[in-house]
């Protein structure tokens, strides 16, 4: 699409970004895909159904993110959050992958989950939401008063010096085959993704199950579609020069008359997709600055979109109930999960969808590492509150051992409490 202006663009880029999250939150309401629940069903039951159709996203979104960048529609290793940048921050995607994953078990959900329990009327939710926007924001932006932000108080000094800085893009592409990383990706991206389809699909009773096989579909095909929409959807026309959204922005005081219209942060224009925590946090400051139009990105309405979405949904089907704490233990526990995925979603550079399946949907190393880091964080975080829950007098220690012996991390040997 072709615009003589960049408010025009921008306004399509927006709505646009805005209907396919509604069309997310609707599907993920409707098939129940959620990234906890696949962990809790495959740890719990030995019910694998949802976590095939959480794989099968990624396979679609990695398979579309190789077709998409051999054809030149998208430019990945330019993105918003930079997934492939050089800089490998290992520790930080690994100790926040476990800690959002522990997070969203406590709370009931990931982000994602989170803005569909809204619109579904879950009230509990939108608590979980105020306190992850407001731990993003101000792992972000400086806190009142100060120059500091909880990045740079509580993390940054230790965490940065264990960064690895690479000579080339961390994606797997460019790690093994610098010299020609487009074709490596290529290569690398589709014989995975066809790998994870053929593992996924393995399954008679997941073959059978429309819900999961729609969930996994519909997810991967709004990730591409993300991806597209801010990378080749729209363009500019200035005589005879074409602009990118982010091209345009970067280029503003030579091609603009005025100031009006400038969105307040341009990286927010460059190529991306979904993703949940740090656009909680921006939403919350959208809401801070009056709600002032320049404040508006991807993530901002990518948020407003899911919740209506599964809003629409819930009414539609008559669905919509009304839910709220059960008893003090359950708030402390959402707020508890709450303040550790809106942490752990920042150091991670992303949550269950952003990590989990924008991410890893262009290869980069650090996803895929803040993606097992997340399923062994809420795997492990179920398996403690099983053990607790069977053997009352159980010490944490021994839950924690126990439910790694589980897993076949730990021998068994070491085992404290009888198998449940």
């Amino acid at each position: 699409m072709v615009f003589s202006d960049f408010t025009g663009a921008q306004s399509v880029f927006l709505w646009a970004t805005f209907g396919v999250a509604v069309i997310l939150g609707a599907v993920v309401n409707k098939t129940n895909f959620c990234t906890m629940g696949a962990v809790s069903d495959l740890v719990n039951i030995g019910d694998s159904g949802r976590m095939r159709a959480w794989f099968l996203a990624i396979a679609v979104a990695m398979l579309g993110v190789v077709i998409l960048e051999a054809t030149g529609v998208v430019n990945a290793s330019s993105s918003f959050p930079p997934y492939r940048g050089s800089r490998l921050i290992w520790a930080e995607n690994l100790l926040g992958g476990v800690m959002f994953g522990i997070g969203m078990t406590l709370a009931s959900g990931c982000g994602n989950k989170t803005l569909i329990r809204i619109g579904g009327g879950n009230l509990k939710s939108i608590i979980v939401l105020a306190v992850i926007s407001v731990i993003a924001y101000f792992m972000i932006y400086p806190l009142p008063g100060s120059d500091q932000t909880l990045m740079s108080l509580l993390f940054y000094k230790w965490m940065s010096p264990l960064a690895i800085e690479l000579k080339t893009n961390q994606d797997l592409g460019s790690l093994i085959y610098p010299k020609n990383a487009l074709m490596a990706r290529t290569v690398l991206g589709s014989v995975i993704a066809l790998a994870i389809l053929i593992v996924v699909f393995k399954s008679r009773d997941f073959r059978s199950s429309f819900d999961n096989i729609l969930g996994g579909l519909v997810v991967g095909a709004v990730i591409l579609a993300g991806w597209y929409i801010s990378s080749s959807l729209l363009s500019i026309h200035i005589g005879e020069e074409k602009y990118s959204l982010l091209s345009y922005a970067q280029n503003w005081d030579f091609l603009a008359d005025s100031a009006e219209g400038k969105p307040a942060e341009i990286r927010s224009l460059a190529a991306q997709s979904f993703t949940f925590i740090n656009p909680m946090g921006q939403t919350l400051g959208y809401a801070m600055k009056g709600f002032a139009a320049k404040y508006l990105t991807f993530g901002i309405m990518a948020v407003f979109g899911v919740a209506v979405g599964s809003l629409l949904w819930s009414v539609l089907t008559r669905s919509f109930r009304i839910e709220w704490f059960v008893d003090m233990k359950d708030l402390v526990n959402h707020v508890i999960g709450a303040v550790l995925m809106g942490f752990g979603g920042v150091l991670a550079v992303g949550c269950t969808i952003g990590q989990g399946v924008t991410g890893t949907s262009t290869l980069a190393l650090g996803s895929i590492i803040a993606l097992v880091s997340i399923i062994f964080g809420s795997a492990i975080t179920m398996k403690i509150q099983l053990y607790k829950m069977v053997y009352e007098d159980a010490g944490f220690i021994s839950a924690l051992i126990t439910g790694m012996v589980d897993m076949r991390l730990l021998p068994k040997g070491m085992r404290k409490l009888e198998a449940v």
